[in-house]
């Protein structure tokens, strides 16, 4: 008899049916309406927001804009947030996915 080829620990069925709650983390996000920029030329959007602008980490083609992430390439739609994540990672989110996840922060004054 040959031995396995790949010898993996034993788990419990259990071990792969556990639910699991997001940590509560802030992060930061804004909502893409088409521009960066104001008639006036003026950015209005997070500063990282224009920082990965000016690196290419965003993205315009024409009108649609991109992001580069780890796992490639991802389109922005119009109305998608993108997402600052805990890491400084840059990600679309559709905007009911993220209504449903996140909520305002209030501001710390």
């Amino acid at each position: 008899p040959h031995p396995p080829k790949h010898s993996f620990p034993t788990r419990r069925s259990s071990d792969l049916k556990m639910k699991f709650t997001k940590k509560p983390i802030t992060i930061e996000a804004f909502q893409f309406d088409g521009d960066f920029m104001n008639s006036n030329g003026d950015y209005y959007v997070p500063e990282w927001a224009v920082d990965a602008y000016k690196q290419g980490i965003l993205y315009f083609e024409g009108p649609d804009l991109f992001i580069r992430t780890l796992e490639g390439i991802h389109a922005v739609s119009y109305d998608d947030y993108v997402i600052k994540g805990v890491k400084g990672e840059l990600y679309p989110c559709k905007p009911d996915i993220f209504k449903m996840t996140y909520e305002p922060t209030p501001d710390e004054t």
